[in-house]
């Protein structure tokens, strides 16, 4: 079986596959001082409450965007696994056209999403993922990644809110039922969502300009579900997307299967 890991700076996600049927997934913190060791433990941990044993993994395929990390997943994959893990990276068989003035500029979770959404769903398709950050990526009929957009995530808005102002305290993240807020806290609640929701909107009718008229638009990431019912330009969300590409991109840096 393939176990797919995507390291974000706020959580790790990871799948199993067998085939193409997903045996399961978690999403876990990320620490990004662990050791080979405790990440081997909770790994164990993990399999354990699903019924699993690490002895069914053949394959790993990482991408990541927490350098400090890297070395002891490698370790865990090599040590534990006994796998020589695919670190997606530059240099690494995608089958994406990279149109980024720098392709190696180009984080691997979204070349992933690329692949995915496009071998899912076809082209122009918009992928939002809501993550640390909310990036926006653009692909075309073709199957090429053209470029995207960055933008503060939820959290890290909120973080700075509170952070940054005297008389402002965190909230939940929810949306209110009105956009007009009533009490501070219903005001806050709907800047940050429905601003959210806004800045989705708007980016989404300049991308899909950019793409020619149309465009379908899928979701994924963490906090991809608070935003993505409330809003008709997102189609569809598919919080396993960036996973599903990884497993996509280990079929094209293996023989084809799992050793």
């Amino acid at each position: 079986m393939l176990l797919a890991v995507d390291v974000g700076n706020t959580n790790v996600t990871l799948a199993l596959f067998d085939g193409e049927r997903l045996v399961a997934d978690w999403r876990i913190t990320s620490h990004h001082e662990r050791t080979a060791d405790e990440l081997a433990v909770e790994l164990g941990q993990l399999f354990h409450l699903r019924g699993l044993d690490m002895a069914v993994v053949d394959g790993v395929v990482i991408a990541s965007v927490v350098p400090n990390l890297n070395p002891a997943l490698i370790e865990v994959s090599r040590r534990y696994l006994k796998c020589d893990p695919v670190m997606v990276g530059p240099g690494t068989k995608t089958s994406v056209k990279v149109r980024y003035d720098n392709p190696k500029d180009v984080g691997a979770d979204r070349i992933a999403n690329a692949l995915a959404a496009f071998t899912k769903h076809g082209g122009p398709i918009i992928v939002i993922d809501f993550g640390t950050a909310v990036t926006y990526d653009a692909i075309n009929a073709q199957g090429d990644y053209l470029g995207g957009a960055i933008a503060p995530g939820v959290e890290i808005s909120l973080d700075a809110l509170v952070s940054q102002t005297a008389m402002l305290r965190r909230v939940e993240a929810v949306a209110p039922d009105a956009v007009i807020g009533r009490n501070t806290v219903a005001s806050i609640q709907s800047g940050l969502v429905w601003g959210f929701v806004s800045q989705v909107e708007g980016m989404v009718q300049r991308m899909t300009a950019e793409l020619g008229g149309s465009a379908k638009v899928i979701a994924t990431g963490g906090q991809a579900a608070l935003v993505a019912g409330l809003t008709p330009v997102i189609e569809s969300s598919d919080p396993l997307l960036t996973l599903e590409g990884l497993r996509l991109i280990y079929l094209q840096n293996s023989d084809g299967s799992v050793r």
